[in-house]
């Protein structure tokens, strides 16, 4: 009979827990029914969900990927942030028809975005093509980002900042896809696969124009190289460097995302500091 018990009691317990492992991975991001909403706005439907309370803070996700991927960063921030996030123009839910795609237009969309939530300025966070996008908000729109961290962004599409290999297997991809017979979904396919392996072409004079507080992040391993991660952080006039060791391109959902929502965190959090002369030392 004490046997019976304690099994019951540790099936309980066994049960609470998994339900409480599941409640806390229950939301489905980027299809999330309760705070889903769509915005009509040059042209297209853009969708967007909302998290949490707070000052705003704008995620950005990366070519062909939506909302969903950022299941790491959106419980951490949401407790301090209002996490805003959007699946960008033709990727995700925001479905658009059109022949053309670019990165100033995904800009101009995120600051249409931002406008309809009645929002002076936010916090950036881009990875990827998100990155790029955040860079040319910072300029475009320098009003609206008060603090910027971009990983894996890059401002040219060759190998002077791509990895050779994936640079090669890019123009590859793009001359498979034109052998294929158009449908709608090969059509979309075939703008994000442009971006990809053509743009973007961002000057540095361009990066001069950022003024706010700006982390330029990359893994030691990225497709975009350590030197070009490196090259935005020197052209932008208050910036941080970090290159994450044994990391490649996905630092914010691989083996470094709690590292990397951490140090992100305090970055927004804490003052920027010009370190120099004698303080070089510290």
């Amino acid at each position: 009979m004490k046997n019976s018990f304690f099994i019951a009691l540790s099936l309980l317990l066994a049960l609470a827990s998994n339900a409480q492992s599941h409640s806390a991975h229950a939301i489905n991001y980027g299809s999330n029914k309760q705070v889903g909403k769509y915005l009509s706005t040059r042209g297209f439907k853009m969708y967007y969900e909302t998290y949490g309370s707070g000052e705003p803070l704008l995620i950005i996700h990366g070519n062909g990927d939506s909302i969903g991927r950022f299941k790491y960063q959106i419980p951490f921030f949401d407790k301090h942030y209002k996490v805003i996030l959007a699946d960008s123009r033709a990727q995700g839910k925001s479905h658009d028809a059109s022949d053309s795609l670019s990165y100033e237009m995904m800009t101009d969309d995120l600051n249409a975005l931002l406008d309809s939530l009645h929002l002076d300025s936010c916090f950036v966070l881009g990875w990827s093509d998100g990155g790029i996008e955040g860079l040319m908000l910072a300029y475009m729109h320098p009003d609206k980002v008060k603090k910027l961290a971009v990983t894996g962004a890059n401002l040219t599409p060759d190998t002077s900042a791509v990895d050779l290999f994936i640079y090669n297997w890019g123009l590859a991809y793009n001359d498979s896809l034109q052998k294929i017979p158009q449908t709608s979904a090969v059509k979309n396919e075939r703008k994000l696969a442009y971006l990809l392996s053509n743009e973007p072409h961002i000057s540095l004079e361009s990066l001069h124009k950022i003024k706010c507080p700006t982390l330029a992040i990359g893994g030691d391993h990225d497709v975009l190289l350590p030197k070009h991660t490196m090259l935005i952080a020197d052209n932008i006039e208050k910036s941080y460097l970090w290159i994450v060791p044994n990391s490649g391109h996905g630092t914010p959902v691989y083996s470094h995302r709690d590292m990397f929502n951490e140090v992100v965190y305090d970055f927004f959090q804490q003052p920027y500091r010009k370190i120099e002369s004698f303080e070089k030392f510290h």
